[in-house]
C-alpha cells in the first residue's frame, strides 16, 4: 500500500506570503435561528468572530460590514418570483403561501423563520462585496464566513440554503475576470453552484464530496458539464472516513493540474466545516489542520481569492477551524491555547484550538484514489487551454460598490465624528504594520467589538507594576503597626516589666501597726486554715491578664523558686511576724486588682483557677512540712524575741525577690490564669480583726 504525502508545514509569523485581507462580518448574523432543533445555526459565525478578535487576528486585516444584498442584486441569478416570495413570507402568514412553499421547496430542511430575507441579504451581501473589492484590487483575499450556501438553486431552496451567495459572488467576479475557479471541500456536493455554471467555460467547478446514498445525490465522476461547459465541471466522489493524508494526496494533485490547464484569474474557495471529524451530519475524518491545509495550498498560487464558509453543524469545531484558517489567510500561526472570549465555555473540556481525527475506518483506498486522479487528468486534457473570452464592455458597477461610494462614506464619517479619534469605520480599516511594538489606544472600541482582556495579560505598562519588594510598607495590614497576634518581643514587653516591678515592691510598714506575736500567729493560722488556696499576691500586666508568678501564699513560696533570700526566723512561730506584712500586702494588691481587673477574664479565670489551686495546695503543704522539720532541728530562740513586745514590733529583714524575665512572666500569665475570687472580700474583715487585736495588746 502506497504511503500518503505528509501535510504541509504551518506558516511562520513574519513570512513573505502575507496578503492584504478584507474580512466581512455583520454582528446581526448570530441573531437569526432557523427553528428549534435545526442543525443549521448561524450563531457559529459569531463564535468564529469572537475567536478571531481575541486571537488578535483583526489587527492583520480590514474589517467590513457589508451592505445587505438588495432584491435587485439577488435577482442577478435567482428568479424574481422566488426572491419576492422570500421577501414576503413570514411565520405568521406562511399558511397563505402553502402552494408557493411546495413550489420553492420551503419546508422541512429550509424552514421559514423570522428575518429570513434579512439573513439571506447579509450572507449574499458579504460575498458580493468581497468579490467587488477583489475586482477593484482593494484586497488580495476576501473572507466571508457567513457565505458559502452552495445548495440554493435558481428558483428553489435546498439543503438549508435559500440564496446562492457563491453564484452571486462569481457573477460579480466575472465582470472583470475572464475565468474563475470554484473549489468546494464541503462534505456535500456543491450542486447549486455547478448547476449555475454547468454550461459555460468561464467558470470551472471542482467539488470534493461524499458520494453514494448521501445528500444531494449528485456529483458523480462522470458529471463533467454540457455544451461549452463540457469538461469544466470536475467532481471527486469520495467515501467515508477519509483522513488528512488521503485528502491531501488527491486534493493537491488535482488542484495543481486545474491551475495549469485552466489558468484561472480568481478563485472562490468554499470551506464547509461538515467535512471535519465528528460533525453532526458529516462522515469524513479530517482534522482542523488537514482542513486548513487546503486553504494554505490554494493561497500559495497567489491569485485573488474569495474564502467562504458553508456547512458545519458542530459549532465549536467549525468555529475553531474557521478561526485557524483565518490565521492561515493572514499569515499568522496561532497557538493551541484558546484565548478567553464570550463563548469560552463552548470549548470544554480541553479548551484548545484543535479538532482531532477519530479512529473510524478509511474506506478510500490508495487504489481507489489513484483511479479518480487518472480519470480527472484525462478530462482536463480534453479542455481548451485557458479558454479566451470575447471582448465586451464591463457592465456598470452596482450602486454602493465603487471607490466613489467608499470615499463618500469616509467623508461622511469624518464630518459626523470630528472630535472622535477612533471611529468604528477607521477602526475597521486599520491594519497593524510590521514592527509595531504596542497596541493603539483602542481599548474601548475593541471591547465594543467583542475583544476581551485576557486573564493575566497586561495591555500596557503602569508605574505601579514596578515596586521595590524590599521597601518597608508605609501603611495597611503589612505595615507592622497592628497588634501582634502570636508573640511579643522583649522591647515591646519592657513597659510591662516596669509595672511588674511596682507590683512586687514590699509595702512600707506603718509605725502604728504593732502586732502581738501570739495573737497574730493565731489569726494567721486560722486564716491559712480557712483559705489555704487564696493567693497572697496577684500582679496585673498592661493587657489586664493576671500574673501567675507569685500566686502562692507568702509562706508557701520556696526560696529557690522565687529567687529571694530570707533571713531564718529566730522565733519558732514565724507566722506571727509575717502576718502584718501579708495583711498589708493583700490590702495593697486588692486596690491594684480593682484597677486592672477585667470582668470577662475574671469569669473565665474562676473555672480554670480552681484546678490550679488544688495543685498548688498540695505543693504548699509539702513546703510547710519541710519548713517545720527544719525549724524543729534549729537552735532554740531567745526570750527577748518572744516575750518583750513592748520594745516595738519585731523587725524582720526581707530582701526584694529577684525579678523574673518579662517573657517568662507573660508566658506564665497566659498559661496559668488565676481566679479572682470573691473570697477576698470575706478575707478583709478577718485581717482587720487581727490588726485590732494586735493594736489593743500593744
Amino acid at each position: 500500500m502506497a504511503a500518503f504525502a505528509p501535510l504541509d508545514e504551518p506558516l511562520t509569523n513574519g513570512s513573505a506570503s502575507k496578503k492584504k485581507v478584507a474580512y466581512f462580518y455583520d454582528s446581526d448574523i448570530g441573531n437569526y435561528a432557523y427553528v428549534a432543533g435545526h442543525p443549521m445555526k448561524p450563531h457559529r459565525v459569531r463564535l468564529t468572530h469572537s475567536l478571531i478578535m481575541n486571537y488578535g487576528l483583526y489587527k492583520k486585516m480590514e474589517i467590513y460590514r457589508a451592505k445587505p444584498a438588495s432584491r435587485l442584486e439577488m435577482t442577478q441569478y435567482h428568479t424574481d418570483e422566488y426572491v419576492d416570495f422570500l421577501q414576503k413570507v413570514t411565520p405568521d402568514n406562511m399558511d397563505n403561501y402553502a402552494k408557493e412553499q411546495g413550489k420553492y421547496n420551503v419546508g422541512d430542511d429550509c424552514p421559514i423563520f423570522d428575518g429570513l430575507f434579512e439573513f439571506c441579504g447579509i450572507s449574499a451581501g458579504g460575498s458580493m462585496e468581497g468579490a467587488a473589492r477583489l475586482n477593484r484590487q482593494k484586497c488580495d483575499i476576501a473572507v466571508n464566513w457567513a457565505g458559502g450556501l452552495h445548495h440554493a438553486k435558481k428558483s428553489e431552496a435546498s439543503g438549508f440554503c435559500y440564496i446562492n451567495d457563491i453564484a452571486l459572488g462569481i457573477i460579480e467576479l466575472l465582470r472583470y475576470k475572464q475565468r474563475v475557479l470554484y473549489i468546494d471541500i464541503d462534505v456535500h456536493h456543491g450542486d447549486g453552484v455547478e448547476e449555475a455554471f454547468y454550461t459555460t467555460d468561464r467558470v470551472m467547478t471542482c467539488s470534493f464530496h461524499k458520494y453514494g446514498e448521501y445528500f444531494p445525490g449528485t456529483g458523480e465522476l462522470r458529471d463533467i458539464g454540457v455544451g461549452s461547459g463540457k469538461y469544466y465541471s470536475v467532481n471527486v466522489p469520495l467515501r467515508d472516513g477519509i483522513t488528512d493524508q488521503s485528502f491531501k494526496s488527491i486534493f493537491e494533485p488535482i488542484i495543481k493540474a486545474v491551475m495549469e490547464y485552466y489558468r484561472p484569474e480568481a478563485v472562490v474557495l468554499q470551506c464547509g466545516g461538515d467535512s471535519l471529524s465528528g460533525d453532526r451530519l458529516g462522515c469524513f475524518n479530517l482534522s482542523m489542520k488537514g482542513h486548513a491545509n487546503c486553504v494554505n495550498f490554494v493561497k500559495s498560487f497567489n491569485l485573488p481569492t474569495l474564502v467562504l464558509g458553508g456547512g458545519g453543524y458542530t459549532m465549536r469545531n467549525v468555529a475553531r477551524t474557521w478561526a485557524f484558517e483565518t490565521g492561515v489567510v493572514v499569515g499568522e500561526s496561532i497557538g493551541p491555547e484558546l484565548p478567553y472570549n464570550d463563548y469560552y465555555e463552548y470549548y470544554a473540556p480541553d479548551y484548545e484550538l484543535n479538532v482531532r481525527p477519530s479512529n473510524m475506518d478509511n474506506a478510500n483506498t490508495p487504489e481507489y484514489l489513484e483511479k479518480i486522479r487518472n480519470q480527472v487528468f484525462e478530462n482536463l486534457k480534453r479542455t481548451t487551454f485557458a479558454p479566451s473570452v470575447q471582448m465586451t464592455d464591463v457592465p456598470r458597477d452596482p450602486e454602493g460598490m465603487d471607490d466613489e461610494a467608499d470615499a463618500a462614506l469616509d467623508d461622511l464619517d469624518e464630518d459626523e465624528n470630528k472630535d472622535v479619534r477612533h471611529t468604528q469605520r477607521r477602526w475597521d480599516k486599520f491594519v497593524e504594520k510590521e514592527g509595531e511594538l504596542s497596541d493603539s489606544e483602542d481599548e474601548d472600541i475593541a471591547g465594543q467589538n467583542g475583544l476581551r482582556k485576557q486573564p493575566g495579560a497586561t495591555r500596557r505598562r503602569n508605574i505601579m507594576d514596578y515596586q521595590n519588594p524590599y521597601s518597608a510598607p508605609e501603611f495597611g495590614e503589612d505595615s507592622g503597626m497592628g497588634t501582634p497576634d502570636v508573640a511579643v518581643s522583649q522591647d515591646e514587653a519592657a513597659p510591662t516589666s516596669g509595672k511588674l516591678e511596682m507590683d512586687i515592691e514590699p509595702p512600707e510598714e506603718k509605725p502604728s501597726e504593732v502586732a502581738t506575736p501570739v495573737a497574730a500567729g493565731e489569726t494567721a493560722a486560722s486564716t491559712a486554715a480557712s483559705q489555704p488556696a487564696s493567693p497572697a499576691r496577684e500582679a496585673v500586666d498592661n493587657d489586664g491578664d493576671v500574673d501567675m508568678e507569685d500566686s502562692r501564699p507568702a509562706g508557701d513560696q520556696p526560696a529557690e523558686r522565687a529567687g529571694a533570700q530570707v533571713t531564718p526566723p529566730e522565733s519558732p512561730q514565724p507566722a506571727a511576724d509575717v502576718a502584718p506584712e501579708a495583711t498589708t500586702t493583700a490590702e495593697n494588691e486588692d486596690e491594684e486588682m480593682a484597677e486592672g481587673e477585667v470582668a470577662d477574664d475574671t469569669s473565665i479565670a474562676k473555672e480554670e483557677g480552681r484546678e490550679e489551686r488544688e495543685t498548688e495546695d498540695v505543693a504548699g503543704e509539702k513546703a510547710t512540712e519541710a519548713e517545720k522539720r527544719v525549724e524543729d532541728t534549729s537552735e532554740e530562740p531567745t526570750k527577748e524575741n518572744t516575750k518583750e513586745p513592748s520594745e516595738g514590733p519585731a523587725e524582720k529583714t526581707v530582701e526584694k525577690p529577684a525579678e523574673p524575665p518579662a517573657e517568662e512572666v507573660l508566658e506564665k500569665a497566659e498559661e496559668k490564669p488565676v481566679e479572682v475570687s470573691d473570697e477576698k472580700a470575706e478575707e478583709k474583715p478577718t485581717e482587720k480583726a487581727a490588726e485590732e487585736i494586735q493594736t489593743s495588746e500593744s
